[in-house]
Protein backbone atom coordinates (compact mmCIF):
# COMPACT_ATOMS: atom_id res chain seq x y z
CA UNK A 1 0.00 0.00 0.00
CA UNK A 2 1.81 2.80 -1.17
CA UNK A 3 -0.59 5.41 -0.95
CA UNK A 4 -2.26 5.75 2.26
CA UNK A 5 -2.18 9.62 3.30
CA UNK A 6 -5.46 11.96 1.25
CA UNK A 7 -3.92 13.57 -1.85
CA UNK A 8 -1.52 10.82 -2.65
CA UNK A 9 1.09 11.32 -0.03
CA UNK A 10 3.31 8.21 0.49
CA UNK A 11 4.90 7.19 4.06
CA UNK A 12 8.25 7.78 2.20
CA UNK A 13 7.23 11.41 1.03
CA UNK A 14 6.44 12.23 4.67
CA UNK A 15 9.64 10.59 6.18
CA UNK A 16 11.91 12.26 3.77
CA UNK A 17 10.39 15.94 3.77
CA UNK A 18 10.66 15.55 8.50
CA UNK A 19 14.41 14.61 7.78
CA UNK A 20 15.08 17.71 5.16
CA UNK A 21 13.30 20.05 7.98
CA UNK A 22 15.49 18.34 10.70
CA UNK A 23 18.68 18.71 8.41
CA UNK A 24 17.63 22.42 7.80
CA UNK A 25 16.96 23.27 11.37
CA UNK A 26 20.38 21.20 12.22
CA UNK A 27 22.36 23.87 9.56
CA UNK A 28 20.49 26.84 11.25
CA UNK A 29 21.29 26.04 14.85
CA UNK A 30 24.93 25.54 14.10
CA UNK A 31 25.49 28.56 11.53
CA UNK A 32 23.57 30.74 14.85
CA UNK A 33 26.06 29.26 17.04
CA UNK A 34 28.90 29.55 15.20
CA UNK A 35 27.65 33.41 14.64
CA UNK A 36 26.81 34.02 18.29
CA UNK A 37 28.03 37.73 18.76
CA UNK A 38 29.52 39.02 22.35
CA UNK A 39 26.19 40.24 23.85
CA UNK A 40 27.68 42.93 25.95
CA UNK A 41 29.21 44.89 23.16
CA UNK A 42 25.55 45.60 22.26
CA UNK A 43 24.76 46.50 25.78
CA UNK A 44 27.64 48.61 26.23
CA UNK A 45 26.52 50.42 22.70
CA UNK A 46 22.97 50.63 24.27
CA UNK A 47 24.86 52.52 27.46
CA UNK A 48 26.97 54.52 25.45
CA UNK A 49 23.88 56.01 23.08
CA UNK A 50 22.15 56.68 26.31
CA UNK A 51 24.82 58.39 28.02
CA UNK A 52 25.07 60.66 24.73
CA UNK A 53 21.11 61.19 24.88
CA UNK A 54 21.56 62.45 28.61
CA UNK A 55 24.52 64.64 27.78
CA UNK A 56 22.87 66.05 25.08
CA UNK A 57 19.59 67.05 26.45
CA UNK A 58 21.67 68.55 29.95
CA UNK A 59 24.04 70.40 27.71
CA UNK A 60 21.66 71.62 25.16
CA UNK A 61 18.86 74.63 26.48
CA UNK A 62 15.24 73.92 27.32
CA UNK A 63 13.05 74.93 24.39
CA UNK A 64 10.86 77.60 25.01
CA UNK A 65 8.18 79.42 23.66
CA UNK A 66 9.90 82.93 22.20
CA UNK A 67 8.82 85.58 20.37
CA UNK A 68 10.90 87.09 17.59
CA UNK A 69 10.96 90.28 19.85
CA UNK A 70 12.39 88.36 22.81
CA UNK A 71 14.97 86.51 20.52
CA UNK A 72 16.06 89.89 19.00
CA UNK A 73 16.17 91.82 22.50
CA UNK A 74 18.85 89.18 24.14
CA UNK A 75 20.65 89.40 20.84
CA UNK A 76 20.88 92.63 21.40
CA UNK A 77 21.85 92.88 24.89
CA UNK A 78 24.49 89.52 23.89
CA UNK A 79 25.96 92.35 21.73
CA UNK A 80 26.47 94.85 24.49
CA UNK A 81 27.73 92.65 26.99
CA UNK A 82 30.48 91.07 24.24
CA UNK A 83 31.36 94.70 23.08
CA UNK A 84 32.15 94.90 27.12
CA UNK A 85 34.00 91.74 27.62
CA UNK A 86 32.01 91.03 30.50
CA UNK A 87 31.40 87.29 29.70
CA UNK A 88 35.24 86.45 29.29
CA UNK A 89 35.62 87.78 32.95
CA UNK A 90 35.96 86.11 36.33
CA UNK A 91 32.78 87.22 37.64
CA UNK A 92 30.65 85.83 35.01
CA UNK A 93 31.37 82.53 36.22
CA UNK A 94 31.03 83.66 39.62
CA UNK A 95 27.69 85.31 38.48
CA UNK A 96 26.43 81.61 36.61
CA UNK A 97 27.11 79.86 39.73
CA UNK A 98 24.31 82.64 41.50
CA UNK A 99 22.42 82.29 38.82
CA UNK A 100 22.05 78.75 39.43
CA UNK A 101 22.07 78.39 42.90
CA UNK A 102 18.15 80.82 41.85
CA UNK A 103 17.68 78.18 39.75
CA UNK A 104 18.44 80.10 36.66
CA UNK A 105 20.55 77.86 34.39
CA UNK A 106 19.96 78.67 30.46
CA UNK A 107 22.55 79.97 28.59
CA UNK A 108 21.04 83.88 28.13
CA UNK A 109 20.59 84.09 31.78
CA UNK A 110 23.70 84.83 32.32
CA UNK A 111 24.11 87.81 29.27
CA UNK A 112 20.45 89.05 30.87
CA UNK A 113 22.08 89.66 34.04
CA UNK A 114 24.82 91.43 33.15
CA UNK A 115 22.76 93.51 31.12
CA UNK A 116 21.04 95.59 33.27
CA UNK A 117 23.58 95.41 35.88
CA UNK A 118 25.57 97.99 33.37
CA UNK A 119 21.98 100.03 32.18
CA UNK A 120 20.32 100.10 35.10
CA UNK A 121 22.76 102.33 37.29
CA UNK A 122 23.06 104.77 33.30
CA UNK A 123 19.30 104.29 33.27
CA UNK A 124 18.69 105.14 37.12
CA UNK A 125 21.35 108.78 37.09
CA UNK A 126 19.98 109.71 33.35
CA UNK A 127 16.82 109.97 34.81
CA UNK A 128 17.97 111.11 38.10
CA UNK A 129 19.33 114.41 36.05
CA UNK A 130 16.52 114.34 33.96
CA UNK A 131 13.71 114.97 36.70
CA UNK A 132 16.33 116.60 39.17
CA UNK A 133 17.78 119.08 37.08
CA UNK A 134 17.00 119.19 33.65
CA UNK A 135 12.99 119.18 34.41
CA UNK A 136 13.57 120.87 38.09
CA UNK A 137 10.90 118.75 39.72
CA UNK A 138 12.40 119.03 43.18
CA UNK A 139 13.51 122.51 44.82
CA UNK A 140 15.78 120.61 47.10
CA UNK A 141 19.44 122.25 47.45
CA UNK A 142 22.32 121.26 45.16
CA UNK A 143 24.13 118.74 47.70
CA UNK A 144 20.67 117.28 48.69
CA UNK A 145 19.77 116.73 44.28
CA UNK A 146 23.26 115.70 43.88
CA UNK A 147 22.86 112.81 46.84
CA UNK A 148 19.97 111.99 45.53
CA UNK A 149 21.28 111.23 41.54
CA UNK A 150 23.97 109.49 43.38
CA UNK A 151 21.46 107.12 45.44
CA UNK A 152 19.63 106.22 42.55
CA UNK A 153 22.97 105.36 40.74
CA UNK A 154 23.59 103.22 43.59
CA UNK A 155 19.95 101.71 44.08
CA UNK A 156 20.68 100.96 39.91
CA UNK A 157 23.95 99.12 40.35
CA UNK A 158 22.64 96.99 43.88
CA UNK A 159 18.81 96.04 42.42
CA UNK A 160 19.93 92.90 40.24
CA UNK A 161 22.11 91.48 43.05
CA UNK A 162 19.37 92.01 45.56
CA UNK A 163 17.06 90.09 42.94
CA UNK A 164 18.85 87.34 42.75
CA UNK A 165 19.60 86.82 46.41
CA UNK A 166 16.00 86.97 47.06
CA UNK A 167 15.70 84.11 44.71
CA UNK A 168 18.02 82.47 46.00
CA UNK A 169 16.76 82.36 49.86
CA UNK A 170 13.15 81.80 48.89
CA UNK A 171 14.06 79.23 46.72
CA UNK A 172 16.87 77.45 49.42
CA UNK A 173 13.94 77.58 51.87
CA UNK A 174 11.10 75.90 49.89
CA UNK A 175 14.22 72.76 48.98
CA UNK A 176 14.93 73.21 53.00
CA UNK A 177 11.10 72.14 53.32
CA UNK A 178 10.96 69.83 51.06
CA UNK A 179 14.21 67.59 51.96
CA UNK A 180 12.49 65.38 54.96
CA UNK A 181 9.79 64.69 52.71
CA UNK A 182 12.40 63.51 49.91
CA UNK A 183 15.06 61.73 51.78
CA UNK A 184 11.59 59.69 53.10
CA UNK A 185 10.88 58.98 49.40
CA UNK A 186 14.66 58.08 48.18
CA UNK A 187 14.62 55.50 51.34
CA UNK A 188 11.39 53.80 50.26
CA UNK A 189 13.11 53.93 46.60
CA UNK A 190 16.42 52.24 47.83
CA UNK A 191 14.74 49.73 50.13
CA UNK A 192 12.49 48.87 46.76
CA UNK A 193 15.95 47.62 44.78
CA UNK A 194 16.48 50.82 42.85
CA UNK A 195 19.57 52.81 42.19
CA UNK A 196 20.79 55.99 42.71
CA UNK A 197 19.81 57.09 39.59
CA UNK A 198 16.87 56.10 39.53
CA UNK A 199 15.99 56.38 42.74
CA UNK A 200 16.15 60.16 42.26
CA UNK A 201 14.19 60.15 39.15
CA UNK A 202 11.50 58.34 40.66
CA UNK A 203 11.29 60.97 43.64
CA UNK A 204 11.63 64.28 41.02
CA UNK A 205 8.55 62.88 39.36
CA UNK A 206 6.40 62.29 42.36
CA UNK A 207 7.69 65.86 43.70
CA UNK A 208 7.46 67.52 40.56
CA UNK A 209 3.74 68.94 41.43
CA UNK A 210 4.34 69.77 45.22
CA UNK A 211 7.97 70.81 44.90
CA UNK A 212 9.40 71.54 41.48
CA UNK A 213 12.84 72.83 43.04
CA UNK A 214 14.06 69.84 44.41
CA UNK A 215 12.79 68.05 41.65
CA UNK A 216 14.57 70.35 39.37
CA UNK A 217 17.66 69.22 41.32
CA UNK A 218 17.31 65.44 41.72
CA UNK A 219 16.64 65.46 37.99
CA UNK A 220 19.62 66.74 36.98
CA UNK A 221 21.97 65.23 39.25
CA UNK A 222 20.03 61.65 37.71
CA UNK A 223 21.10 63.14 34.38
CA UNK A 224 24.72 64.09 35.68
CA UNK A 225 25.26 60.34 37.36
CA UNK A 226 23.93 58.93 33.90
CA UNK A 227 26.97 60.57 31.61
CA UNK A 228 29.88 62.43 33.96
CA UNK A 229 32.83 59.85 33.81
CA UNK A 230 33.30 60.48 38.38
CA UNK A 231 29.76 60.29 39.92
CA UNK A 232 30.64 61.72 42.70
CA UNK A 233 31.38 64.55 40.74
CA UNK A 234 27.22 64.72 40.29
CA UNK A 235 26.72 65.09 43.64
CA UNK A 236 29.23 67.63 44.58
CA UNK A 237 27.76 69.54 41.65
CA UNK A 238 24.07 69.62 43.16
CA UNK A 239 25.78 70.61 46.49
CA UNK A 240 27.20 73.39 44.69
CA UNK A 241 24.21 74.50 43.08
CA UNK A 242 22.07 73.97 46.18
CA UNK A 243 23.78 75.66 49.36
CA UNK A 244 21.56 74.07 52.15
CA UNK A 245 22.92 72.53 55.13
CA UNK A 246 20.58 69.13 54.53
CA UNK A 247 21.41 68.76 51.51
CA UNK A 248 25.57 69.04 51.88
CA UNK A 249 24.51 66.33 54.93
CA UNK A 250 22.88 64.19 51.46
CA UNK A 251 25.79 64.75 49.58
CA UNK A 252 28.35 63.59 52.23
CA UNK A 253 26.01 60.34 52.72
CA UNK A 254 25.61 59.29 49.43
CA UNK A 255 29.38 60.23 48.41
CA UNK A 256 30.36 58.07 51.37
CA UNK A 257 28.06 55.42 49.78
CA UNK A 258 29.74 55.44 46.40
CA UNK A 259 32.71 55.51 47.47
CA UNK A 260 32.92 52.95 50.59
CA UNK A 261 30.00 50.53 49.15
CA UNK A 262 27.60 51.44 52.32
CA UNK A 263 24.20 50.62 52.45
CA UNK A 264 22.26 52.95 50.72
CA UNK A 265 18.73 52.73 52.00
CA UNK A 266 20.38 52.20 56.21
CA UNK A 267 22.37 55.48 55.47
CA UNK A 268 19.11 57.15 54.14
CA UNK A 269 16.98 56.07 56.50
CA UNK A 270 19.33 57.76 59.56
CA UNK A 271 19.56 60.84 57.84
CA UNK A 272 15.71 60.77 57.60
CA UNK A 273 15.51 60.17 60.86
CA UNK A 274 17.99 63.30 62.10
CA UNK A 275 15.68 65.51 58.98
CA UNK A 276 12.65 64.73 60.89
CA UNK A 277 13.49 65.46 64.37
CA UNK A 278 15.21 68.81 63.19
CA UNK A 279 11.76 69.71 61.65
CA UNK A 280 10.07 68.81 65.10
CA UNK A 281 12.64 70.64 67.23
CA UNK A 282 12.17 73.95 64.75
CA UNK A 283 8.32 73.62 65.05
CA UNK A 284 8.62 73.64 68.74
CA UNK A 285 11.28 76.80 68.79
CA UNK A 286 8.73 79.02 66.26
CA UNK A 287 6.31 77.75 68.61
CA UNK A 288 8.28 78.79 71.90
CA UNK A 289 9.35 82.11 70.13
CA UNK A 290 5.73 83.02 69.56
CA UNK A 291 4.55 84.90 73.15
CA UNK A 292 7.62 87.30 72.44
CA UNK A 293 6.78 87.76 69.06
CA UNK A 294 3.14 88.70 69.93
CA UNK A 295 4.65 91.13 72.45
CA UNK A 296 5.50 93.89 70.61
CA UNK A 297 1.83 93.98 68.44
CA UNK A 298 0.22 93.64 72.35
CA UNK A 299 1.66 96.49 73.67
CA UNK A 300 0.98 98.91 70.54
CA UNK A 301 -2.52 97.87 69.34
CA UNK A 302 -4.71 96.25 72.36
CA UNK A 303 -3.29 97.70 75.43
CA UNK A 304 -4.00 101.54 74.27
CA UNK A 305 -7.42 100.34 73.34
CA UNK A 306 -7.63 98.62 76.87
CA UNK A 307 -6.46 101.37 78.70
CA UNK A 308 -9.29 103.65 76.56
CA UNK A 309 -12.05 101.28 77.67
CA UNK A 310 -10.98 100.91 81.04
CA UNK A 311 -9.74 104.22 82.44
CA UNK A 312 -12.01 106.03 79.83
CA UNK A 313 -15.03 106.17 81.85
CA UNK A 314 -13.62 107.20 84.72
CA UNK A 315 -11.48 109.99 83.11
CA UNK A 316 -14.53 111.24 81.42
CA UNK A 317 -16.43 111.37 85.12
CA UNK A 318 -13.67 113.17 86.75
CA UNK A 319 -13.53 116.03 83.88
CA UNK A 320 -17.53 116.57 84.12
CA UNK A 321 -16.84 116.88 88.25
CA UNK A 322 -14.22 119.17 87.69
CA UNK A 323 -16.48 121.30 84.79
CA UNK A 324 -19.20 121.70 87.58
CA UNK A 325 -17.02 124.22 89.75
Amino acid sequence: MDQVLPFGISFEAVITLMAGVAAFTAVIAVWNAALTRDPMRGRLKILQARRDALKSGYIAPRKRQRSPRQIKSVGLMRKLVSRLHLLRSEQARKTADKLAEAGWRGKDTVVIFLFFKVVLPVAAGVLAIIFLYGLGVSQLPPIARLLVAMGLVLLGMVTPDMFVRNAIIKRQEAIRKATPDALDLLVICAEAGLTLDAALNRVSREMGQSFPEVADEFSLTAIELGFLPDRRQALANLAKRVNVPAIRSVVATLSQTEKYGTPLAQSLRVLADEFRTERLLRAEEKAARLPATLTIPLIVFILPALFVVLIGPAALNVMDEFSKF
